[in-house]
């Protein structure tokens, strides 16, 4: 009953979205970010124990600062996910503007399937949606399930929408594995905590745990790897280009060649958070080991 609850209630705002627009919703952010930081803080200390971690140079006035636009960016996504389902075409299509959409293009010819990253940054599920549109290509995103089942199939029926294939993360990677070799392009948000037993790398100058599937995906299937981070501008549009993750000069070692590709995949987004550090989600432990 309390998630057939929460359900109405997140349905509701998005009919109240629909009825105000894309535009006017998008003002509610900084009252949301207020309600979410200052009344109800909704894992604040783990915001700012993470940035104080990430930018020991910063201080607290900076610190609560950035925390704060995190939260107002957040609250941005949020609105931008609960009006999808009322989204045209056209605007799905011109959601993000990718500057180098020809690289996918050209990276899925070569045939030997294709691996994107992104990572819970502006507005992820706006990108996967886009961009798969401009390049003609349906992706097979790869994604997790919420803890309310009926939010879950609300969000697949909108990541769907226009012809992406859903693939819940934590079924068996052999499903993941299949959709590479049959050559399709397999999208993911990979920027989370890692298990504590897994590869760690160095992101902010600290040891940080990452999950190592797309790597072992890709050193498997041979299928490269493209980076992309949705950034939002000033207008809350939002620009997008992706990078290639080098494969050259990997050691010999498997083991140290799944910890190098991670590293640089880790070095990637570093660069990107530091540019624009409000608009990473720092709401989960990210060193807790």
């Amino acid at each position: 009953m309390a998630d057939r609850i929460e359900y109405i209630i997140f349905y509701g705002f998005s009919v109240i979205f629909k009825i105000l627009g894309l535009k006017l919703s998008r003002k509610f952010s900084t009252v949301l970010a207020f309600i979410f930081y200052f009344i109800i803080p909704i894992r604040k200390n783990t915001t700012i124990d993470n940035l104080s971690r990430a930018f020991p140079e910063y201080n607290s006035k900076n610190i609560r600062k950035i925390a704060f636009g995190s939260y107002k960016s957040f609250a941005i996504t949020l609105i931008e996910i609960l009006y999808l389902p009322w989204m045209k075409y056209g605007e799905a299509y011109k959601a993000t503007k990718c500057t180098n959409i020809n690289l996918v293009k050209s990276k899925y010819a070569e045939n030997k399937g294709l691996i994107l990253l992104s990572a819970h940054f502006g507005n992820w599920e706006f990108m996967a949606i886009s961009i798969a549109l401009q390049s003609g290509m349906p992706f097979s995103l790869v994604v997790k399930a919420q803890r309310n089942p009926y939010v879950t199939g609300w969000l697949n029926t909108v990541r769907s929408k226009w012809g992406n294939k859903i693939v819940p993360l934590g079924i068996s990677i052999r499903q993941i594995y299949k959709e590479l070799k049959d050559r399709n392009i397999v999208a993911m948000v990979a920027d989370q905590r890692g298990p504590s037993e897994g590869v760690k790398v160095n992101f902010f100058g600290r040891k940080a745990a990452v999950y190592s599937g797309p790597t072992v995906l890709a050193l498997k299937t041979g299928a490269p790897i493209l980076y992309g981070i949705s950034i939002r501008q000033p207008d809350n549009t939002y620009v997008s280009e992706f990078q290639e993750i080098s494969m050259d000069n990997l050691p010999e070692d498997y083991e140290d060649k799944v910890s190098e590709i991670n590293q640089r995949l880790t070095d990637y987004l570093e660069n990107i958070i530091r540019k624009y550090p409000e608009q990473w989600l720092w709401m989960h432990k990210r060193w807790k080991y």
